[in-house]
């Protein structure tokens, strides 16, 4: 017959190993605080980095009509837009010493083409993402996004 002390010892063990209901309980109270205290900052995050996003494809592209400007003598035409970055022209003036300067023209982060006006409100020329709402104007996310900033 066995040794009757090994099935206690394992009885003993087999109680203790398990957790209880309310261990359980207060283990799920704190992940749901944890998550209700990280997940507005993190979905915060996404927004700014859509705004960086929208900075740095903004910078881009003014480095680009900058050297665009150096080579022709002049930025491309309103009726050009940001499109003779990419394809020489065809209506006037037609640049005489055009290269390509982009490989494509990116969308903002929001999947909407970026803006280009010449002459600019704010500057020489204005290139500019209308933000998250597509709307002129606003704050915060829905903030227009320009080379003026």
């Amino acid at each position: 017959m066995p040794d009757m002390t090994f099935f206690k010892v394992f009885a003993r063990r087999s109680r203790q190993a398990g957790f209880t209901l309310i261990e359980l309980m207060v283990v799920l109270v704190i992940i749901g605080v944890l998550a209700a205290l990280i997940v507005p900052n993190v979905l915060d995050r996404a927004d700014d980095a859509r705004v960086m996003a929208a900075r740095t494809d903004v910078n881009n592209l003014v480095q680009a009509l900058k050297l665009y400007k150096l080579d022709n003598q002049r930025l491309p035409t309103a009726e050009q837009g940001l499109q003779a970055l990419i394809a020489k022209p065809t209506s006037g003036p037609i640049p005489a010493n055009w290269k390509p300067y982009l490989e494509k023209l990116p969308n903002d982060p929001w999947g909407r083409p970026y803006q280009y006006l010449n002459p600019g409100v704010k500057g020489e020329v204005d290139v500019m993402s209308l933000g998250a709402d597509g709307q002129a104007g606003g704050e915060g996310k829905d903030a227009d996004i320009g080379s003026w900033q």
